[in-house]
Parts: C-alpha cells; sequence; structure tokens
C-alpha cells in the first residue's frame, strides 16, 4: 500500500507542533507546550505522545525542525535553544525505534529553504537560498533541488561570518533595531506601517546593512531565487528599495543581479511544511 503522509514535528524552546502533511495540505495538526525540565527524555517521550495522536499507517516518515545545531547523519541535536536539558540526544533514533519509519532532522533554516523549495516560492526554481530573518539571521541553501546541509550541518551561516565590530547577524536581524533604536522589530514594523519618520528611516538603513549579508550569500552560491522568512522579512518592503540599491552600486555581477529573484515568503506554517519537506528531500537525494 502506497503511504501519502508524512509528520511533521517543529520544536521550538517552549512549544511543540505536529502536523501530518498529505499532499501540499495540513490535513491535522496539534501542539502542547515543551516541558521545562532538567531530563532531556521527558521532552522526547513528549515529542513521541504528540506524533502517537496523529500517527497511523499512511505516514511514511517524519520531519523535525530544530532551533539547534544537528548531525544530520545520525540524526543527533545539540545545544537547543531555550532547552537546557538537550545537550545530545538522539532524536532519530529515538523516534525510529516508537515508529519504525525513517527519521529526518534538521536546523529551522534549513527547514525553511527546503520547505519553499517543495511547497512555496522556490518550487520553479534549481538552485535557492532562504535566509530566516527574526532575532538571528539563519540560512538554508538549495543546490540542484536538493538541500545541501555541508559536513557539520554549517552550510548556510553566513550570519555568523564577521562583519564590522561583530557579526553579520548583529547588523542583519532583529538586533539591528534593538541596538540602534532602543526598540523591538515589531515595534518599528508597527510603527513605519503608520507612516512614522524615523521607522522608515530604521528600515532604509537596515536595507544597507541586508545588502552585505546578501552579498554573501549571491558570491557564495549564486542562487536562481532569494525567499526571506522569519519576523522582520514582513518589513520587507520598507527594506527592500535601500537593499536594491546597494546591490546595484557595488555588486560585481550586474548581469546576475538582473535575473536573480528576492522575495519575501507567503507560505503559511513553513515550519511544518519545511519539517515535512525533509522526507521529500530525502526521496529526491536517493538515486534514481
Amino acid at each position: 500500500m502506497s503511504k501519502n503522509s508524512i509528520i511533521a514535528v517543529d520544536l521550538g524552546g517552549t512549544s511543540l507542533r505536529v502536523g501530518k502533511i498529505q499532499g501540499t495540505q495540513i490535513a491535522e495538526r496539534t501542539s502542547r507546550s515543551v516541558p521545562m525540565t532538567d531530563n532531556d527524555q521527558v521532552v522526547v517521550k513528549e515529542i513521541i505522545s504528540a506524533i502517537q495522536t496523529l500517527f497511523d499507517e499512511d505516514v511514511a516518515g517524519i520531519g523535525v525542525g530544530v532551533p539547534s545545531l544537528v548531525d544530520v547523519d545520525r540524526g543527533i541535536v545539540y545545544a537547543v535553544q531555550n532547552i537546557p536539558s538537550w545537550k545530545e540526544v538522539y532524536l532519530k533514533d529515538a523516534l525510529e525505534d516508537a515508529f519504525h519509519v525513517p527519521v529526518y532532522v534538521n536546523n529551522d533554516a534549513n527547514c525553511f529553504a527546503v520547505g519553499e523549495c517543495h511547497f512555496g516560492k522556490g518550487r520553479p526554481y534549481r538552485h535557492i537560498v532562504g535566509i530566516s530573518i527574526g532575532t538571528g539571521l539563519g540560512s538554508g541553501i538549495i543546490i540542484d533541488r536538493c538541500l545541501y546541509n555541508g559536513a557539520n550541518c554549517g552550510a548556510g551561516e553566513i550570519g555568523t561570518i564577521p562583519y564590522k565590530e561583530d557579526t553579520v547577524e548583529y547588523y542583519c536581524s532583529g538586533q539591528f533595531f534593538s541596538r540602534q533604536y532602543g526598540t523591538s522589530g515589531e515595534n518599528i514594523f508597527e510603527r513605519a506601517k503608520a507612516g512614522d519618520q524615523i521607522a522608515l528611516k530604521a528600515y532604509n538603513e537596515f536595507g544597507y546593512e541586508m545588502a552585505h549579508a546578501m552579498m554573501i550569500a549571491l558570491y557564495a552560491y549564486d542562487p536562481q531565487i532569494v525567499i526571506l522568512g522569519g519576523s522582520v522579512s514582513l518589513a520587507f518592503e520598507f527594506f527592500k528599495k535601500t537593499m536594491m540599491e546597494k546591490l546595484q552600486n557595488t555588486f560585481a555581477y550586474q548581469h546576475a543581479l538582473k535575473r536573480l529573484v528576492i522575495e519575501a515568503s507567503e507560505l503559511p506554517d513553513v515550519p511544518l511544511l519545511g519539517a515535512a519537506a525533509l522526507h521529500l528531500d530525502a526521496l529526491e537525494k536517493k538515486p534514481k
């Protein structure tokens, strides 16, 4: 019997969401709080319990997105943000032992990119960079429609590259607004929508900084499309103009820039769909 469903797990620092994906839709979903405990296995058992509420014989595999470092081959999760007990968790083994289907685990930035590749604006393209901009800046790389992890799941971590007095992430994420303007990105966004001139000026400045992160991605990976996600991407219309101006003035390969597509994600539930897409990515990588 053909199996047509994928279980997707989005593990955050405080919340756990699980969905059953059929085709391009989330057919069922559940959510619960992540237990605050010193015992990492308590959280693993909570994930298994949540999956059990949706799991049936139609499930072909499980994909899990986590905000942390991951040994992709072995499915080991290291140092999850806001879950202190998760220092080294063999999550793939635990879930495969419980459900007897293939399990794929990756970080949330990679899930965003592969989710856009299979379900969102990346569907028409072969070479994609997904950049998630929130409290920090993470990115995922798609080459020939396959997620590229690198040797240690570190490919695309442009946010950690040194820049000016700190790192790219320090200037090209929500940290920019708290440092330069003493307020949150959410506050700046609401003020910009109301026409506040200081907020609009903040986004103009942010656009110039984002151009630097964008150039790193373009020089390193030469994508057809860059898709922006995360909370700050909601304000793309406010920083797009200055970002593009700087790219047009400083990027060396203007012929490539003319063909490049840069868009903000419009994919709802991308954390869950991205986790499910890990299973689809694994199918793409199998020998034909």
